[in-house]
C-alpha cells in the first residue's frame, strides 16, 4: 500500500492507496504555524491499526519551501558567483550576501582565470561572521567544466553547514537562471531538512520504517535523501499533485482545463491528450527565474475561504485574503463557502451564521441577501475563468511543450474541464454555463491531491555535452566525465545518456519497471578550423516520462464519485 500526503493551505489531505482502490481517507486541518503536527495528525489517522509491514512508500507533497519563499521568511545564505568577461554579475544579484569574484571559464570549458583562494577565504571569514551556514556556489560555464565550482566548495567546506553547485543543481547554460536556481536551493535546505527530518523520525517511532518520497514541480517523485540535495524541487509540488489526481480521468484526444479549488487558492493546469502541459524553462518566483523544471500551473488567491467585502465605492471583492474558515464553520468573516450556504448548496453547517454573514454584505450592496450570495459566487467563478483565459493566451503565444513533445504553431482549445478540491461539486454547474464547456468532478474529488502524488513516478533529467574535438563527454550534473573518440556520434551520446538516467532513476527510487526514457532535447554542430570540420560538438537532454507508477496505474478505474 501507498500513503499519499498533501499539505493544502486549508486542509492536509491523507489517502492510503492498495492495489484495489483506496483502504482509506481523511482530512485534518492544516496549522500553518505548525505543519509539523498537522502532518503527523494525518499519518497517525491514515495508519491507524494498520500493519506496517503492509506500507511500501510514502509521498509527500507540501507548498511549505513555497510559502516560506514567498512570504520572504527565508535565512540568509552566501552566494558566490564567478563570471569573466561580460555581463557584470551585479545584474543577476539574488540577495544581501552576494559575492562576484575572479576566475573564469570559457564556452568550451577551457580555464581563463584561476580563482583566487585568498579571496574565497577571505568571503568564508566575512560570512561566518554573519551566521552564514549554507552558500551556493556558481560559475558561468560550469556545466561545461565544473573545476572553479568544485574548488571553491572544497575551500569553503570546512567553513559552513553545506555547499550548493551550480553544476550539480542544473546542467542547463542558463546563467542568471542557474544563479537563481542555486539560491532557491540553498535559502530552501534548511526549511526542507527540518520538516522532512522531523516526519521520518516520527514514522520510524510508529514502526512505518518506509522509503519517503516527495512530489516534484514537474509531476514526478524522488526520494527523501536525494531531495535534501535539491530542496527547490518541491516547490510547486501542490499544483503539481493536482495535475496527477486528475489525469486518470482526463480524455485521450483532447485539451482538458484542470481546477483544483481548494480553501486558500484555485490551481489551473492543462492536459493535451491525456499528458500536462509543461513549463519549457523553469519557473518563475517572485524576482527569481530560475531552472527548476515544473508543470505549467497557474495559483490564484480564490477560494472556498476567500473573504469578502464591499469596499467605500460599494463594489464587492471576493478575495485574495484568507481570515479563517467560513462562518458556517466558526469564522468571523464572511466567504464564498458562506454564500454557498445561503445558495442551498451546503447545508450540512451553521446556516444562520452564513446568512448573517451575507447579510451584512447584502446591506452594504443595498440589494437582497440571495443576490449578494449569487453576485458573490459568480464573481468567484468569473475571476477563476478569466485566470484560466489568460493562462491559455499566455501557452498559446508561444510553442506548447508537453512532458512528451513539442508542439510548434499548435493552439490549444480546450473543450472540458475538470473539478477536483473540497468545493468543486459546487463550482460545477455554474462554471459550465459561464464558460461553455463541459465540466466534471473528479471522483474523489476532496482527496484527489493526494491520490495524485500517492501514483506519481519517480521522474529525472540527465544533461550530457560531447565535444569530439576536444575529445570528451561531460554531464556535470552527475559528476560525470569521460574521454570520447573522435567518431562519437549522436547515437551514443544518447546511449549515454540513458545510461547515466538509469543510474540516477535508480538512486532517486524509481523502479526498473518505471524507467520510460525519452530524448527531449539534441543538437548537433559542427566545429570547423579554416575549411575543414575539426569535430563535433553534441548536446543531449534525456528524462523519465512523468507518468503513474506501475500497479496502481489503473487505480481511477477502482473510484467512484
Amino acid at each position: 500500500m501507498i500513503i499519499g500526503l498533501d499539505v493544502g493551505g486549508t486542509h492536509t489531505d491523507v489517502v492510503l492507496l492498495g492495489k484495489n482502490g483506496i483502504e482509506r481517507e481523511i482530512k485534518v486541518p492544516t496549522d500553518e504555524s505548525d505543519l509539523f503536527n498537522s502532518v503527523l495528525t494525518g499519518l497517525e489517522k491514515i495508519t491507524y491499526n494498520i500493519d506496517p509491514s503492509t506500507i511500501d512508500r510514502i509521498v509527500l507533497s507540501t507548498t511549505l519551501i513555497t510559502n516560506a519563499i514567498v512570504q520572504n521568511k527565508i535565512p540568509e545564505v552566501g552566494m558566490i558567483v564567478s563570471s569573466g568577461p561580460g555581463i557584470d554579475p551585479e545584474y543577476y544579484r539574488t540577495n544581501r550576501f552576494y559575492y562576484p569574484v575572479s576566475g573564469s571559464i570559457d564556452h568550451r570549458g577551457r580555464e581563463i582565470e584561476p580563482i583566487d583562494r585568498n579571496e574565497i577565504e577571505k568571503i568564508a571569514w566575512d560570512l561566518k561572521k554573519e551566521g552564514i551556514r549554507y552558500v551556493g556556489v556558481v560559475g558561468k560555464f560550469s556545466v561545461r567544466n565544473p573545476s572553479h565550482e568544485q574548488n571553491i566548495a572544497r575551500i569553503l567546506g570546512n567553513f559552513f553547514d553545506k555547499i550548493f553547485t551550480g553544476h550539480r543543481i542544473s546542467g542547463s547554460l542558463n546563467f542568471p537562471r542557474r544563479i537563481a536556481t542555486t539560491y532557491i536551493n540553498a535559502a530552501a535546505y534548511p526549511i526542507h531538512k527540518s520538516f522532512f527530518d522531523a516526519v521520518k523520525k516520527s514514522l520510524q517511532k510508529k514502526g512505518l520504517d518506509i522509503p519517503m518520497y516527495i512530489l516534484k514541480a514537474d509531476g514526478g517523485t524522488t526520494s527523501l535523501d536525494a531531495s535534501t540535495d535539491f530542496p527547490g524541487q518541491a516547490i510547486f509540488s501542490g499544483p503539481a499533485a493536482s495535475v496527477m489526481g486528475a489525469m486518470p480521468f482526463a480524455p485521450d484526444i483532447e485539451e482538458c482545463i484542470v481546477l483544483d479549488i481548494g480553501g486558500t487558492t484555485t490551481d489551473i493546469a492543462v492536459l493535451i491528450n491525456h499528458v500536462p502541459v509543461l513549463n519549457p524553462v523553469g519557473i518563475n518566483l517572485g524576482a527569481y527565474k530560475t531552472l527548476i523544471r515544473s508543470l505549467e500551473t497557474n495559483s490564484i488567491a480564490i477560494g472556498g475561504d476567500s473573504s469578502v467585502s464591499v469596499d467605500e465605492n460599494r463594489k464587492l471583492k471576493v478575495g485574495p485574503q484568507r481570515a479563517g474558515p467560513a462562518m458556517a464553520y466558526g469564522g468571523s468573516v464572511p466567504t464564498v463557502t458562506d454564500a454557498l450556504v445561503v445558495l442551498g448548496k451546503i447545508r450540512d453547517c451553521d446556516k444562520d451564521k452564513s446568512f448573517k454573514g451575507i447579510e451584512s454584505v447584502a446591506l452594504s450592496l443595498g440589494i437582497p441577501t440571495e443576490e449578494a450570495a449569487l453576485n458573490i459566487f459568480d464573481n468567484a467563478c468569473e475571476a477563476i475563468l478569466f485566470e484560466v483565459k489568460e493562462m491559455i493566451s499566455r501557452i498559446n503565444s508561444k510553442p506548447v511543450y508537453t512532458i512528451h513533445e513539442v508542439m510548434e504553431e499548435y493552439k490549444i482549445n480546450p473543450g472540458k474541464i475538470l473539478l477536483i478540491g473540497g468545493p468543486a461539486p459546487y463550482f460545477a454547474g455554474r462554471i459550465e454555463e459561464l464558460s461553455g464547456c463541459r465540466v466534471g468532478v473528479v471522483p474523489r474529488w476532496n482527496v484527489a491531491n493526494a491520490i495524485g502524488a500517492a501514483i506519481a513516478r519517480t521522474t529525472c533529467e540527465v544533461a550530457l555535452i560531447a565535444d569530439t574535438e576536444l575529445g570528451f563527454a561531460l554531464s556535470a550534473e552527475e559528476g560525470f566525465r569521460e574521454k570520447i573518440a573522435a567518431d562519437f556520434s549522436m547515437t551514443d551520446a544518447v546511449k549515454t545518456s540513458f545510461r547515466l538516467l538509469t543510474e540516477k532513476a535508480i538512486k532517486r527510487g524509481a523502479c526498473e519497471s518505471d524507467l520510460e526514457m525519452e530524448v527531449i532535447e539534441s543538437f548537433q554542430f559542427n566545429m570547423v578550423k579554416g575549411f575543414y570540420t575539426s569535430g563535433k560538438n553534441i548536446r543531449i537532454r534525456a528524462q523519465i516520462k512523468p507518468g503513474l507508477v506501475q500497479g496502481y496505474d489503473s487505480i481511477a478505474d477502482t473510484l467512484t464519485v
